[in-house]
């Protein structure tokens, strides 16, 4: 026996933040920052074209951070990103009956585009298919939920990039799938994603390149038309 030889661990602690894997959205936001330092003259382009792909071939987040720890501009991102969005409506917060239904039994169904999703909408995909895409959406609350149920079907869930997204449901033989999402934004939407996905299938998850662009129209009916024509651009 190796009388030497270090015991196990018998439990694992934390994983430190620098040390967790990161996403393609992380390498995205890495390279938003060298690209703009490129732009403001921080880099030269021979330095730029060598972080980025450092960048390209990071496996954690701590890594990526060796790429902007001399630039202004990630430590600034990094107070935004410390403001901790909203928790789940409280009771009564927001109605128990939706706004709108999508409905999609043998068929489909879809809504996109520039529309206002209200407070709770609830989808229902019964050997069909349902599509809610929010990244044209405009917010007119911050609190938004769905209620999303399949049977045999997909529900199917787009947001932009720039909000917060949360998820509480389960499935039955298939599938409930909701990629957390953070926003750093104290003014963005939150999107909550209930539900359940019996022999079927429940994902809601950001759209790559979509931002939410006029948190501001869900504060009231009665914004400025003019405002609301220069969000839209």
């Amino acid at each position: 026996m190796d009388l030497h030889k270090s015991p196990a661990p018998t439990a694992r602690g934390p994983v430190p933040a620098t040390e967790l894997r990161c996403s393609d959205a992380d390498r995205d936001r890495i390279a938003d920052i060298l690209r703009d330092a490129l732009a403001e003259g921080r880099l030269t382009a021979e330095e730029h074209a060598e972080r980025v792909e450092g960048v390209l071939n990071a496996k954690t987040v701590g890594e990526l951070d060796l790429f902007v720890r001399d630039l202004p501009a990630a430590h600034a991102r990094r107070t935004t990103a410390a403001y901790a969005p909203p928790g789940r409506p409280a009771p009564g917060t927001v109605p128990a009956e939706p706004d709108a239904n999508v409905v999609a039994i043998f068929s489909s169904a879809m809504r996109k585009g520039r529309w206002r999703p209200g407070r709770r909408l609830h989808a229902y995909a019964i050997f069909g298919s349902v599509e809610i895409d929010l990244s044209e959406a405009i917010f007119e609350y911050q609190q938004v939920v769905i209620k999303a149920i399949s049977v045999f079907g997909d529900v199917t869930i787009r947001v932009p990039e720039n909000i917060t997204l949360r998820g509480t449901g389960g499935a039955v033989l298939g599938n409930f799938e909701v990629s957390p999402l953070d926003s750093g934004e104290q003014n963005a939407p939150v999107v909550h994603v209930d539900g359940l996905a019996v022999l079927g299938n429940v994902e809601a998850r950001p759209k790559r390149g979509k931002l939410v662009a006029d948190i501001l129209d869900r504060v009231s009916d009665k914004v400025d038309k003019a405002l609301r024509r220069h969000l839209d651009r």
